[in-house]
C-alpha cells in the first residue's frame, strides 16, 4: 500500500494524451521506411490522419526542450512529408472516385455520404495544418498544399451538387386545400393536423396569429424533415471550408423557384401594372379577391415555413440564414406587392373602394409579420416596399372616398324619378356608406388628413353649439374624421335630392319625394352601425325634415280641396242664407278635386310601409273630418242624388292612395 502511495499517479488524460504521442511516433517511424507496400502506406496514412484529427499538441505547437542532433530531425522532416503525401493520396481517392460515378453519394446511404464528408473535412483540416506552417513555394510540403486545395475545391463543388439535389429531390408538395399547421416548437409532423383552408375557423386564424416565436405559427414541411441533418452538416461543412456563396446561391436558387411553384399553385399569375390596368372590373375583382386569400397563405403559412427552414439548415437568426431566405423570397413577394401597387394606381372609380380596402386592410395586418421575417438591414428593401404600397393603397382609399362624394354631387338627371320613391342614388350611397362602417378603423385612420375645415363646411349640421361638437370641448369638431366625412357626404346627397326633386312639376310630389328619401337615409342610419357615427342629433332632424315636407305635401295636394268644404261664399248675398246652388257647387268641386288627386296620387309611391300608413292616417283624419263636418252642417240642404261618396267611400279610397300603381273613380258607388 505505501508503494502505490509513493508512485507518480499520472491523471487520465495526461496518459492518453502520452499514448498518442507515442502512436505518432511509431507511425512516422514507419512511414520513413521506403521499402513499405502501397497498402501499407496507405493503412499508415489513415492511421495517421485518425491520430492528427485528435486534440494533442503538436510537436511544433509544443517546441521541443533540448537539443537533437540532426540527422534524427532529417529522418523525421522526411517521415512527416511522406505522412502527408500518403495522407492526400488517401483522401483524394477518396474523392475522386465519385467524379467518375455519376450517382448521387447521399442516394447511396448514410454509410457512404458519412465517408465523403470525412474526407472532404479531412482536406480540409490538411489544408488549416499546412497553411500553418507558413510555407514558401520552395517547400517540399508546398506542392502538397496546392494538390489539397485542388482536391478540396472539387469536394466542395461535388457537395454544391449534392446540397443542391437534397434540396430539390426532398421537397414536400405544398397544396392550398391541404395545409399541415402546426407549433414551431413541434418538431414531428402531426398528420392529424391538416385541415382545410377553407374552414371559417383556419381562416379566423390565419387573420389574428403572428409568425412570432414566441407564438404559434402556421409551419409546413417545406422539404422532407429526415434530410434537415444532412443539408446542416454539408452547409456547415462549405461554410467552414470558406464556401458561403457558392452554398447560399445553390440555396436560394432552388428555394426560389419552389416559391414561384407556390405561387402558381395558388394562382397569382405575375402580372405588370399595364395587364392590371387594362382589366374588365369583373375579372380584376375576382383577381383581388384572390391575391387577399393568396397572401395571407403565402406569408402566414409558406413565408413564414420558408423562415424556418433556412432558420433549421442555417442557423435561427444567423445573417446567412436571413439573407439566403431574403434573397430566394423576394422576387416572390414583390410580385404580390406589385399587383397591389397597379390597383393603388388606377381609376379611383368608388365600386373598386371596397376591394381596396379589403387590400390594405390585409396587407396592414400582415405587416407585423413581414416586419418580422425580413429582418435588419439584408431585409430593409423588402420591408420598405411592403410598407410603401401600404401607404399607397391608403392614398387611393383616401382619394377615391373623395371620388365618391364628388361622383354624388354630379350626379344629375334629366328626369324625375318616376312616383316621387326613393331614388336609386340614395340606397347606393346609403348602402354604401353602411357597408364601409366594416372599416371604421382603417377610415378613421386614413381620412384623418383631410382638410377637416372643407368637410365641416359642406355640412350644415356641424354648425358649431350642435349637441356633437359640444362632445368635446377642445376639439374644433369633437368627431373622427370619419364622421365628419360620412356627414359630408349625407349633406352632399341631401342637396342632390333637393335638385332633383325640382325636376316634378307637380309641388306635392317634390315634397313626397324628399319625405321618402329623407325619411329612407334617417331609417338606414338609425337601423346600423351608422348610428354610431352621425348620432342621435343627426337622426332627430332627419325625421324633423321629412316631417316637415309631410306636412308640406298635405297643404300643397289637400288644402284647396279641404277649403271647399268650408262656410266662406256659400250665403246668397246681403243674407245668412245658404246659396243651395252654391253649395252643390262647392261639393261637386270637392268630389272632382278628390278624384282627380286619387287618379294622380295612387301612380305615386311610399316604399315604407309605416310611413305609408301614417300618411294616409293623417290625410284622413282631416279629409274625413271636414267632410263630416261639412255634411253635418248643410245635411238639410243635400239631396242624396247630390252625394256620390259618403265618408266611409272616401276612407277607402284614401287606402289606395301611394301604392305606385294608378287608379280612377270612373264608376262610382251610388248611394
Amino acid at each position: 500500500m505505501a508503494v502505490e502511495e509513493s508512485e507518480p499517479v499520472i491523471p487520465e488524460l495526461e496518459r492518453e494524451e502520452n499514448l498518442i504521442a507515442a502512436a505518432r511516433h511509431i507511425v512516422k517511424a514507419l512511414g520513413s521506411n521506403k521499402n513499405l507496400t502501397t497498402d501499407a502506406k496507405k493503412i499508415l496514412a489513415d492511421l495517421g490522419s485518425k491520430l492528427s484529427s485528435m486534440s494533442i499538441p503538436s510537436e511544433m505547437e509544443e517546441g521541443k526542450e533540448g537539443e537533437e542532433d540532426e540527422e534524427e530531425e532529417e529522418e523525421e522532416e522526411e517521415g512527416g512529408v511522406n505522412a502527408t503525401e500518403d495522407r492526400i493520396n488517401v483522401i483524394q481517392e477518396k474523392i475522386m472516385r465519385w467524379e467518375e460515378d455519376q450517382s448521387m453519394i447521399w442516394d447511396l446511404g448514410p454509410e457512404e455520404a458519412s465517408d465523403y464528408l470525412n474526407a472532404a473535412n479531412e482536406a480540409r483540416r490538411l489544408i488549416e495544418k499546412l497553411e500553418s506552417f507558413n510555407l514558401s513555394k520552395d517547400d517540399q510540403e508546398y506542392k502538397l498544399l496546392q494538390r489539397a486545395y485542388s482536391v478540396l475545391q472539387t469536394a466542395m463543388a461535388r457537395l454544391e451538387e449534392e446540397f443542391r439535389n437534397l434540396l430539390i429531390q426532398n421537397r414536400q408538395p405544398f397544396e392550398p386545400e391541404y395545409v399541415s399547421f402546426r407549433s414551431s416548437e413541434e418538431d414531428p409532423v402531426d398528420e392529424n393536423s391538416i385541415v382545410s383552408l377553407g374552414d371559417e375557423s383556419v381562416e379566423e386564424s390565419l387573420q389574428r396569429d403572428s409568425v412570432s416565436r414566441a407564438a404559434e405559427e402556421h409551419i409546413i414541411d417545406l422539404v422532407h424533415p429526415g434530410v434537415i441533418p444532412d443539408l446542416r452538416c454539408i452547409a456547415n461543412l462549405l461554410f467552414a471550408s470558406n464556401y458561403v456563396q457558392e452554398c447560399s446561391h445553390a440555396y436560394t436558387i432552388v428555394r426560389r423557384d419552389a416559391l414561384d411553384e407556390c405561387l402558381f399553385i395558388l394562382e397569382m399569375e405575375r402580372l405588370s401594372i399595364e395587364d392590371v390596368l387594362k382589366m374588365e372590373w369583373g375579372t380584376l375583382n375576382s383577381k383581388i379577391k384572390r391575391w387577399i386569400w393568396a397572401l395571407k397563405i403565402f406569408v402566414r403559412v409558406y413565408l413564414a415555413s420558408e423562415r424556418w427552414l433556412s432558420d433549421q439548415i442555417f442557423g435561427e437568426g444567423e445573417p446567412v440564414s436571413i439573407a439566403c431566405f431574403v434573397d430566394a423570397s423576394k422576387a416572390s413577394i414583390l410580385q404580390l406587392l406589385n399587383f397591389g401597387e397597379a390597383m393603388s394606381i388606377g381609376p379611383h372609380k368608388p365600386e373598386k373602394l371596397f376591394r381596396i380596402l379589403d387590400m390594405y386592410e390585409v396587407l396592414a395586418d400582415l405587416m407585423p409579420d413581414l416586419d418580422s421575417l425580413y429582418l435588419d438591414d439584408v431585409g430593409s428593401s423588402v420591408r420598405i416596399e411592403c410598407h410603401e404600397v401600404l401607404k399607397r393603397l391608403g392614398d387611393c382609399v383616401r382619394v377615391t372616398f373623395i371620388e365618391f362624394e364628388n361622383a354624388i354631387a354630379a350626379n344629375a338627371s334629366t328626369n324625375p324619378f318616376i312616383g316621387g320613391g326613393i331614388h336609386p342614388l340614395t340606397r347606393y350611397v346609403m348602402n354604401y356608406l353602411r357597408t364601409l362602417t366594416d372599416y371604421s378603423e382603417s377610415l378613421n385612420l386614413l381620412l384623418k388628413d383631410r382638410d377637416e375645415e372643407d368637410a365641416i363646411s359642406l355640412s350644415p349640421d356641424m354648425s358649431p353649439g350642435t349637441e356633437e361638437d359640444s362632445k368635446s370641448p377642445g376639439s374644433p369638431s369633437g368627431v373622427s374624421s370619419m364622421t365628419l366625412h360620412f356627414r359630408s357626404v349625407a349633406s352632399v346627397l341631401e342637396s342632390n335630392l333637393e335638385e332633383k326633386s325640382l325636376l316634378y312639376k307637380e309641388v306635392p310630389l317634390q315634397h313626397l319625394f324628399l319625405m321618402n328619401n329623407l325619411h329612407y337615409m334617417a331609417e338606414k342610419v338609425k337601423g346600423s352601425e351608422l348610428r354610431l357615427i352621425y348620432g342621435d342629433e343627426w337622426i332627430r332632424k332627419r325625421n324633423w325634415k321629412f316631417q316637415q315636407h309631410a306636412m308640406k305635401y298635405e297643404r300643397a295636394s289637400w288644402s284647396s280641396i279641404l277649403n271647399l268644404l268650408k262656410d266662406e261664399g256659400i250665403h246668397v248675398p246681403g243674407t245668412t242664407s245658404i246659396s243651395k246652388t252654391l253649395l252643390r257647387e262647392r261639393l261637386r268641386s270637392f268630389y272632382l278635386g278628390f278624384e282627380d288627386v286619387y287618379r294622380i296620387q295612387t301612380a305615386w309611391l311610399i316604399p315604407d310601409v309605416q310611413l305609408r300608413e301614417d300618411l294616409r292616417i293623417s290625410i284622413s283624419l282631416k279629409v274625413i273630418q271636414a267632410y263630416r263636418t261639412f255634411f253635418g252642417r248643410h245635411n238639410c240642404h243635400l239631396n242624396d242624388k247630390y252625394i256620390k261618396y259618403n265618408a266611409d267611400d272616401l276612407e277607402n279610397y284614401l287606402l289606395d292612395f301611394f301604392e305606385g300603381s294608378q287608379k280612377c273613380l270612373q264608376n262610382p258607388h251610388r248611394r
